[in-house]
């Protein structure tokens, strides 16, 4: 008896229209491995690691697709576009499809695969797109899914692996009367395409053995890309017959208008039907490159490179046009910092064991100032490895300091890498003599002096102050911490009294009062200080001199820093309780907590590894949003670092797939009235949103009155704006009019009015 293995993925489509979030947010992704290429409607589509850019072949106009559009912000497998439907297909490594319609700006999520419970959840990465007579066939890891592209919903499923298994499926060809599959496992398979009963495996022959990465229709006949580097064409009743070599693995492989582009590592070469060379491309004048993808047509290679975006390329040339939209070398930013309009960026990829070696990352590092960014290569970096922070000294932000988590302490000038701070030229010295473990720098920060302290591990003298004339001070903190066998320092910050706090991996977290030496520590538990937990990822201070303190496991709040050098032993961080329906609980209970910073109203932004960002009150009691990969354009819920533009207000996150910044309200105070606006203004009919009045100085008081003299709204500003949400003292909306706004500083010398239209 024959058992016929099947699942139809679901009849009913699950789609999801995403939401465009260009009002508020902006997308920094980088766009320089590209992962895909495709083309239709005299337009080239490129898909990078997570994004989308577009070039139009006439206008040569280049345009984006991000998680600002509504695209997920998941890894990118596949990409295909169908030019009968008019219709953008994008395959993840998860198993998602999303589409986009020509002319619509929603973006449709077709979940069916990533839902699926019986594939398991690392076979379903989606390999590649065929589509055939309305049906876009769906090579994945564990078969080939069918789905219709007129009626934007799933048919069959296809488990054709020996005994209906599911096996991977590199690329699936018509050539009619036959559908042909190329496995990884299982050599060719094919079935007559018009089959009505596909889904039983037993109607497939095997047709050729081995792993075959690649399949094509060619002319009238059909060839294959084997994982031995050899090219074979079909010949019925005499089987597969090589017909040429590469000189790597096939990494592409696609036909179009009759022309077939075989990709490697190094190589793109294009053929005509009968397997006649038409052109090929082995090296370039003006790139080094390393392939990853590529198609050719209209006599023109399209070379999809690991570091250098698009490259075109003539049939018979040499030279290529490169196409990469602006944006920073990688999608995987580890450290950021900002100063009023600029952005630094770093991609040290240490483990959360803060382990460098898996592997070394030698990587550049990224500058955004105003809306362009300069990508210095690690050549040019003198040979920092690993680096895991950034600190820009806010008094002159052109000098910057990066930590190399095992060459040492990189100083950057105007965006010119000026010296390798290591054990050759200074008196930084790598612990036991060890290479293998280096100059480990992780936190650092500026005291008002302008001195830079720093963590370096391993030692017992690991804390570091470096003057601005470049005298090092070393700081022996072995009476609270044997730094010799912790595993690791982390991050630091020094309060506006000059006291300096770097937390432990192990040991909980320590402080250094420069100006009597005393040292203190805390740990996890009540009684040992009520930390959270001991591994302290995140400091910062916020505007009142309080301590926020982020663990793997929870927040704690120093309330009283000073105290933390003067009863030594009875030291206790608090925990912020909260209501919830009712019931007292602790605010972000368990969260692993990867970055805290404060804005310019003392509300405080929380990174978390697993549930995204929290925005907070000044004093935690209230969430005022929270945004995550399903109700913003976080491309992961992992979030490693927040930067904040305190002259703008924009919020940077940085995540383990891109780099995005939402476009906040909350400014630092201004020294005076001068600057001060709302926005928007006009308020128009729908809005719903709240107006921010901005340019305000600290504890400036703001009233708003209607046109008759009535108070409609008053507040107090704690950093540099204030927001109104139209309403009369929240009682309802205030109707159309005209609304003064009279702005007064603490000290009563200086006054400001200004005028606010609403039109309801």
């Amino acid at each position: 008896m024959r058992i016929i293995l099947f699942s139809l993925l679901l009849i009913i489509p699950f789609l999801g229209s995403s939401q465009n979030f260009e009002d508020t947010w902006t997308g920094f992704f980088s766009y320089t491995s590209v992962k895909g290429v495709t083309q239709g409607n005299d337009k080239v589509y490129v898909a990078a690691e997570n994004a989308i850019f577009t070039f139009d072949l006439f206008s040569q106009e280049v345009k984006t697709i991000s998680s600002i559009n509504g695209l997920s912000g998941e890894i990118i497998s596949s990409i295909y576009y169908s030019e009968l439907f008019e219709l953008l297909v994008i395959g993840h490594e998860n198993g998602l499809i999303e589409i986009i319609k020509d002319g619509e700006e929603d973006i449709l999520s077709v979940v069916d695969i990533l839902e699926k419970n019986s594939i398991p959840p690392d076979n379903k990465n989606i390999n590649e797109f065929y589509e055939y007579n309305g049906n876009l066939y769906i090579s994945t890891e564990f078969g080939i899914s069918v789905y219709d592209l007129a009626a934007l919903e799933f048919g069959d499923t296809y488990f054709i692996g020996n005994f209906g298994t599911q096996i991977n499926i590199n690329q699936v060809t018509v050539l009619e009367p036959y559908i042909y599959a190329a496995t990884t496992t299982e050599g060719v398979k094919r079935a007559m395409v018009e089959d009505d009963n596909l889904i039983d495996f037993e109607n497939w022959t095997n047709i050729t053995t081995g792993n075959i990465r690649g399949i094509e229709t060619l002319g009238n006949e059909v060839y294959i890309a084997r994982n031995n580097n050899t090219i074979a064409r079909y010949i019925e009743s005499v089987g597969f017959q090589q017909v040429g070599t590469v000189p790597s693995t096939v990494l592409d492989f696609k036909t179009i208008n009759d022309q077939l582009a075989i990709t490697t590592i190094d190589q793109i070469s294009v053929y005509g039907p009968g397997f006649v060379q038409l052109a090929a491309v082995n090296g370039l004048l003006n790139f080094d490159y390393e392939l990853q993808s590529g198609i050719a047509f209209g006599n023109n290679f399209y070379m999809g490179t690991a570091e250098n975006g698009l490259l075109i390329v003539p049939y018979g040339g040499n030279q290529a046009n490169q196409i990469l939209p602006d944006g920073p070398i990688l999608n995987r930013p580890f450290s950021i910092d900002a100063t009023p309009g600029q952005l630094w960026v770093v991609f040290g990829d240490i483990t959360v064991n803060f382990n460098p070696f898996g592997p070394i990352s030698r990587l550049g590092i990224s500058n955004l100032r105003d809306s362009t960014w300069t990508n210095i290569p690690y050549e040019e970096i003198e040979g920092a490895t690993d680096i895991v922070n950034v600190t820009i000294n806010q008094n002159n932000p052109n000098e910057v300091y990066m930590s190399s988590y095992i060459g040492g302490l990189l100083e950057i000038n105007d965006q010119t890498p000026v010296e390798l701070f290591n054990q050759n030229n200074s008196p930084l010295e790598i612990p036991f003599e060890d290479p293998a473990i280096g100059i480990r720098i992780f936190g650092s920060d500026f005291d008002r002096q302008g001195n830079l302290w720093f963590v370096q591990s391993k030692l017992n003298n690991g804390l570091i102050r470096k003057s601005p004339s470049n005298q090092f001070q070393k700081v022996d903190f072995s009476d609270v911490l044997d730094g010799e066998n912790e595993l690791a320092l982390t991050e630091l910050k020094v309060s506006r009294e000059g006291f300096v706090f770097f937390g432990t991996a192990e040991n909980g977290l320590v402080g250094f009062n420069p100006n009597n030496g005393i040292l203190n520590r805390i740990d996890e538990g009540q009684g040992n200080g009520n930390l959270s937990n001991r591994n302290v990822r995140a400091l910062e201070f916020d505007s009142q001199n309080r301590l926020w303190i982020g663990t793997i496991s929870g927040l704690r709040v120093l309330f009283n820093v000073g105290g933390f050098f003067e009863d030594l032993g009875n030291v206790e961080a608090q925990e912020i309780i909260i209501l919830d329906n009712g019931i007292p609980q602790e605010l972000l209970f368990e969260q692993s907590i990867t970055d805290i910073e404060v804005d310019g109203s003392n509300n405080k932004w929380i990174a978390t590894a697993t549930s995204g960002v929290f925005y907070l009150s000044p004093n935690g009691q209230e969430t005022l949003l929270r945004f995550t990969k399903d109700n913003s354009p976080l491309p992961s819920n992992n979030v490693q670092d927040i930067a904040i533009d305190e002259l703008s207000g924009r919020v940077y996150f940085a995540t383990v797939n891109g780099l995005v910044a939402f476009e906040g309200t909350s400014t630092a105070p201004r020294d005076n009235l001068e600057n001060v606006y709302a926005f928007p203004n006009p308020v128009r009919p729908g809005f719903t949103g709240n107006v921010t009045i901005d340019g305000l100085t600290a504890n400036a008081n703001v009233k708003i009155t209607d046109i008759e003299g009535n108070l409609v709204f008053e507040t107090t500003s704690e950093g540099g704006s204030v927001l109104w949400d139209t309403t009369a003292f929240g009682n309802y909306r205030v109707a159309s009019g005209v609304y003064m706004v009279m702005i007064t500083t603490e000290d009563a010398l200086e006054t400001k009015v200004s005028k606010i239209m609403i039109v309801r």
